[in-house]
């Protein structure tokens, strides 16, 4: 399945499921969604988008009912899928695991109970209890960022790069980099996680900045880590000694890169609203009987300053 915005999917269901809504509006259908507290920028901007989605399709479609749960740990977050499939009576899951490892029992549960259910991002542990999975393309990432990088330094130099936690997303992200340089000069000096977090980014980059002397550009995988890279950068007198990549799309970011910085030339896009779209075609399975099982991969896409407004969403917290 190929990437459709969920601006797009907001029109389809809205003006495009009429064929299929009549049957389907004589009964009413509960969807949970599940997805963690905001603890850096990405993860609010999923909480943001959700809500969105949610207000949305609840004004658009009066039989389609929703209940919007965020969980600080994987224990908050069993919790709250149990209660939507004992007390609620979900018909559907929308669910952005926080620890995807620790969670799969608890989502193979709701699976179990009969209950349709869409992941989004973090792939579960066992395979096969989904009926939808949305994400972005995490090796697309990896290589879509060291394609640049080659295109940038085409003579080689010396890279660092703060990766983000070490779950399989990040390896994906980083192993997909690694292959797309190999057999370059570009030589990586250090590598460290930064737990896709502001201040670790910050400390992570002070390392860097202490150990090397010359760095002629930075990786940070991530947007929040790069906001605390450039603090540290800016800090250190070394601002103008490297460019610096991220990822996921920040408005902040993409403004940077759409306004020609020098600093931050481009980036690469994961948007959180990713949870909009699984919301959005969840929804559209029961409003309009759509198959939309499946796995959905989103593209990571190279933010230029030529197209960065493409990928400037309005109001977004992220």
């Amino acid at each position: 399945m190929n990437f459709i915005k969920s601006t797009a999917l907001a029109g389809l269901l809205v003006a495009g499921v009429a064929v299929g809504s009549a049957s389907a509006e004589e009964k009413t259908y509960t969807i949970g969604v599940s997805v963690p507290t905001a603890d850096h920028g990405w993860t609010g901007g999923v909480g943001f988008f959700a809500q969105q989605a949610v207000e949305r399709l609840e004004k658009a479609y009066p039989n389609l009912k929703f209940v919007l749960a965020t969980a600080p740990d994987s224990t908050r977050q069993a919790a709250d899928l149990e209660d939507m499939v004992t007390t609620r009576d979900i018909d559907a899951l929308v669910v952005l695991p926080g620890d995807p490892d620790a969670m799969t029992a608890s989502i193979k549960k709701v699976k179990d109970a009969g209950k349709w259910v869409t992941v989004i991002d973090r792939a579960l542990s066992q395979e096969g209890i989904e009926d939808l999975y949305v994400a972005g393309d995490n090796p697309g990432l990896g290589a879509t960022t060291a394609k640049y990088f080659k295109e940038a330094l085409p003579h080689g130099g010396n890279i660092v790069v703060l990766r983000g936690l070490p779950i399989p997303i990040d390896k994906q992200r980083y192993d997909a980099f690694m292959e797309g340089i190999a057999g370059t000069e570009i030589k990586v000096l250090d590598n460290q996680f930064a737990n896709w977090n502001r201040d670790d980014g910050y400390k992570v980059m002070q390392d860097f900045l202490t150990k090397h002397s010359k760095i002629d550009a930075v990786w940070c995988q991530d947007d929040d880590i790069l906001i605390g890279v450039l603090k540290a950068l800016k800090e250190a007198g070394r601002e103008d000694e490297m460019w610096v990549v991220g990822g996921a799309g920040m408005n902040q970011i993409v403004k940077m890169v759409a306004a020609g910085s020098k600093q931050v030339p481009v980036d690469v896009s994961y948007n959180p609203n990713m949870v909009a779209t699984a919301i959005d075609l969840t929804a559209l399975h029961f409003v309009a009987n759509a198959q939309v099982d499946g796995t959905m991969i989103i593209n990571s896409t190279l933010i230029t300053k030529e197209n960065a407004a493409q990928f400037d969403y309005p109001n977004t917290p992220f």
